[in-house]
């Protein structure tokens, strides 16, 4: 048995929920909310013990790159390997706005790295085979990269909430005479980070919770199969409520590919899901204001939709 399934075991008994909906809805909320809070601690703890070997300034130099583009293909490559969602990956997305790194190279990171990783990559070679495969994982590396760079190139650090926009870079150099104090460091910036976001965080998964407790997967089936030319933008856009990762959407991917739905719609469905999210939206509020967060998820729903549709003339 599953630890989600003890979840739902111990939900059900606990609470006396008889209605099956709801308590989907509830294991949903309590199962996401503590993986999701823990791999963030553990992750921001990690990845700070980490950058007090690393100093800011040669994070920012290392990803702002030389040449253009250098710096958005290593933070695309980086996201690619990070077992992250879309709402576990901007607690790193702000760690690294912090250090200093253009905003456009974390975008790439936020962009690729709920979109492809490895376990992604192993189901969806044994639902699509390795062709398949290879070119998903080679579009959500292209996707991450060339989103990356328009929105660098658009200037919006201006609109970063205040307090993330004054620390762009701006941290002072700490020097650490043992391990302890490197691990406190990691320790407090991860009680930090997730004492900012978790607010946000819990929220984003009570939304999602109730859209996978309420809202059956039949339902966005039916409308995608009956979209027409119109079946990628509107896959995409129903999507981005079903929040879930790649891994538990390929599945249900699979179905829609073997009801005759072209490739692309498919995977254009999967993308949207794993990228865009309502959650996701509700956390960037920690650290973008609206009309940037309305702009990412523009740019990235646009190339999603051109990936979808170059898919299916090529498939």
């Amino acid at each position: 048995m599953t630890l989600e399934e003890l979840t739902h075991n111990a939900v059900t008994s606990l609470f006396n929920i008889t209605n099956e909906r709801l308590a989907e809805a509830l294991t949903f909320f309590i199962y996401d909310t503590v993986q999701i809070l823990l791999l963030l601690f553990v992750m921001i703890g990690v990845m700070g013990v980490i950058r007090t070997y690393i100093p800011s300034s040669k994070i920012k130099k290392a990803l702002s790159g030389k040449r253009k583009g250098v710096g958005n293909v290593f933070a695309s490559l980086f996201g690619a390997v990070t077992p992250f969602c879309s709402c576990s990956s901007i607690p790193v997305f702000i760690t690294m706005v912090e250090a200093g790194v253009p905003l456009g190279v974390n975008f790439s990171f936020l962009i690729t790295s709920p979109l492809v990783n490895e376990y992604v990559a192993v189901i969806m070679f044994a639902v699509f085979g390795w062709k398949i495969t290879l070119a998903y994982i080679i579009a959500g590396i292209l996707i991450g990269i060339i989103g990356g760079m328009i929105l660098g190139r658009m200037k919006l650090e201006k609109h970063l909430v205040e307090d993330i926009a004054n620390r762009n870079g701006n941290n002072k150099e700490r020097k650490y005479a043992y391990f302890s104090q490197r691990l406190r460091f990691g320790l407090d910036e991860a009680k930090d980070i997730v004492k900012k976001v978790g607010i946000y965080v819990v929220i984003g998964i009570g939304v999602a919770a109730a859209v996978h407790g309420y809202v059956p997967e039949s339902f966005f089936e039916g409308i995608v199969s009956k979209g027409g030319i119109f079946a990628v933008p509107l896959a995409v856009i129903l999507g981005v409520p079903l929040y879930a990762n790649c891994a538990a959407i390929i599945p249900l991917a699979a179905v829609l590919v073997e009801k005759g739905i072209p490739l692309g719609t498919t995977l254009a469905f999967v993308m949207s899901t794993a990228a865009l999210s309502l959650p996701e939206a509700i956390i960037l509020r920690r650290a973008m204001n609206l009309k940037l967060i309305g702009i990412f998820f523009g740019i990235v729903a646009i190339s999603i939709v051109l990936i979808g549709y170059l898919f299916n003339l090529i498939v």
